[in-house]
């Protein structure tokens, strides 16, 4: 029996101006890359679409990307995990991912659906606020980034938030990278 590829629609990435498969939460994605730029004041090339992380667990490789990274003036300010249906259940693998993404934490992991968004101190892993309104903005992000040291996490609680992390991106299916 041949294979047969299902045709997937299309759409143009707001950040990259790349054409995507329309699968899982891209809808979601484009449109909290249009409100990060429209309505919290980040220019496209503070966002990076899914970005690469690689990490080494007991001498096992594993890959995979993160849905959004927002920067200002290059330093990372959040991760955020573009997801549909619960928040909750993504809350922990986006802390982990802000944790293990750079060789030191970065300040803000956010979960959201578009709609409304879960923002947490990375560090803390405490949740800061929830609604669109709690992602800070650029302004913001450069005001918090001015006035906090980037913190450090030990070495053993980094390679159990490596192994969080896996398990939990690892359940992502319905993700453009498997297609």
């Amino acid at each position: 029996m041949p294979d047969i590829e299902k045709a997937y629609d299309m759409l143009v990435d707001y950040i990259t101006g790349k054409t995507v498969p329309n699968v899982g939460v891209e809808e979601i994605r484009q449109r909290l890359e249009q409100y990060l730029v429209e309505i919290k004041g980040y220019q496209k090339k503070d966002i990076r679409v899914d970005a690469d992380i690689e990490i080494d667990i007991k001498g096992s490789r594993y890959a995979s990307q993160l849905d959004l990274v927002v920067s200002v003036e290059n330093r990372s300010v959040m991760v955020i995990k573009c997801a549909a249906g619960s928040l909750e259940s993504r809350e922990r693998e986006v802390v982990s991912a802000s944790r293990i993404f750079e060789s030191k934490p970065i300040p803000y992991a956010v979960v959201s659906d578009s709609k409304t968004a879960v923002v947490f101190d990375t560090v803390s892993g405490k949740k800061i606020d929830h609604g669109l309104h709690a992602i800070p903005s650029r302004a913001a992000a450069e005001e918090i980034l001015s006035t906090i040291e980037p913190a450090l996490i030990s070495e053993k609680r980094k390679e159990k938030e490596k192994i969080i992390f896996r398990s939990y991106d690892s359940m992502n299916v319905n993700v453009q990278r498997n297609f």
